[in-house]
């Protein structure tokens, strides 16, 4: 007697991504109440498995949902606001100003809203977030049925949301207990960088981590001028003094963390560390090329991250994870130096393990969420297609995303959000528009 089950996925080729390297044919993906229950041949499971819900994709390849491993998602309302800066002269005088005048929970609310409909569409189904209002991201997130982890952003200077770090802290974690039964939100602390955060306030969002066991989100060596002023501030790099600090762990995700010599990819590897690498965004800012090829060879967790659409501008891990791939290559002269299976890891199970979400998604496997996304290849410039995993990386992007599930629920149905309609978002998005340039 076949078994009932709420769904059965039939794509031409799926990828899992652990095992790693692992491309199949012919398989089917097995989902009840939100996880995946079996992955198997499609025959047999067809014998076995009474499904509410079958859907057959021909012509796809089925992946794990991609996970941005940093974003500011409410700054999609400051898309394209003030581009072709250096980051410092673009956050002082654009950025900062402009949430001073701006940010509230409404702004981090549409804000947010916005950039998830933008992330599912494109196949990303979490997403870890670094801004302030962190209820009302969750709001957002969940209304359209995604994934966040949301940071509990420390800084030492006032904004709309908090007097003073203690003050982020306080609020942070309160959010944390009053959202902690959901399902689909997390929360890490994120102190913004080195060069805005304290001693004294390190210090204490360390112990809050280990008694918490929360990971640690922050912006590291981004910039040389970053380096630099630490060193005549501290008289110390901004790595060692984190280390110091007692901040370096399993559970830190050094942001950007393009500007690391040998002696800082082995600390980092020391202590198991996670980096979170934005290649757009670097290349944008020209903040610089983080050295991911040293990373990677010293066993670093590196995952990829979009950071925010004001500094991007936008939020397309397909676009990282070609960015990616090039410009190891580029850099390293070595043609081979990142293969397709390894940057589409990087977009998946490893920002899901560096987030400490490595046993619920990141993967295809029984026993996990259901996070998926079905890519299309039957395309014009899709066609023909010889390797799927190449394709996801040098061919398709994220117009090719056909369907989106998280945690099992359907969110992205032929290209087409489930949860929200594309007008309403675009009256959200013109609504502010307004308010900034008024």
């Amino acid at each position: 007697m076949s078994e009932p089950i709420d769904l059965l996925i039939e794509p031409r080729w799926l990828i899992p991504v652990e095992p790693r390297g692992a491309m199949l044919e012919g398989q089917a993906v097995a989902v009840s109440a939100g996880d995946i229950v079996d992955v198997l041949p499609a025959e047999a499971a067809r014998q076995r498995y009474l499904p509410a819900r079958h859907v057959v994709l021909a012509d796809h390849v089925l992946i794990p949902g991609l996970v941005n491993l940093h974003t500011h998602a409410a700054m999609t309302l400051l898309r394209g606001i003030a581009d072709d800066l250096p980051l410092m002269e673009w956050l002082k005088n654009h950025i900062w100003p402009a949430e001073a005048k701006h940010v509230s929970a409404a702004f981090v609310r549409d804000g947010t809203l916005l950039a998830c409909a933008e992330m599912l569409r494109g196949g990303i189904t979490c997403f870890n977030d670094m801004y302030f209002f962190p209820e009302a991201a969750a709001e957002a997130a969940r209304s359209l049925g995604m994934r966040a982890v949301l940071g509990l952003v420390v800084i030492e200077f006032p904004t709309a949301y908090a007097a003073d770090a203690e003050d982020y802290i306080v609020k942070g974690l309160a959010a944390r207990d009053r959202l902690r039964g959901d399902p689909l939100v997390s929360f890490c602390m994120a102190p913004h960088a080195p060069y805005t955060v304290s001693d004294a306030s390190f210090e204490r969002i360390a112990t809050l981590a280990a008694q918490l066991d929360l990971p640690v989100h922050i912006h590291v060596h981004e910039t040389r001028g970053e380096i630099e002023e630490s060193v005549r501030r501290h008289g110390l790099r901004p790595i060692e003094r984190l280390d110091r600090l007692g901040m370096l762990g399993p559970g830190l995700i050094a942001v950007h963390a393009a500007h690391l010599d040998a002696a800082e990819i082995r600390l980092l590897a020391k202590y198991d560390c996670s980096v979170a690498h934005c290649p757009t965004s670097n290349m944008k800012l020209a903040s610089g090329i983080a050295p991911i090829v040293a990373k990677l060879g010293e066993g670093i967790r590196v995952g990829l991250g979009t950071d925010g659409a004001a500094s991007n501008n936008r939020l397309d891990l397909f676009q990282e994870m070609r960015h990616a791939a090039l410009l190891a290559k580029a850099v390293s002269g070595n043609a081979a130096a990142f293969d397709a299976h390894t940057v589409l890891r990087m977009a998946t199970l490893n920002g899901a393990a560096a987030l400490g979400l490595g046993d619920r998604i990141g993967s295809i496997e029984a026993g996990k969420a259901a996070d998926l996304c079905a890519v299309r290849l039957n395309t014009v410039e899709t066609a023909p297609c010889f390797n799927p995993a190449s394709h996801l990386v040098y061919a398709a992007g994220r117009e090719h995303v056909s369907h989106v599930w998280v945690n099992g629920v359907l969110q992205v149905e032929n290209g087409a959000l489930q949860q929200c309609n594309t007008s309403r978002l675009l009256d959200i998005a013109y609504l502010w528009q307004n308010k900034l340039t008024a």
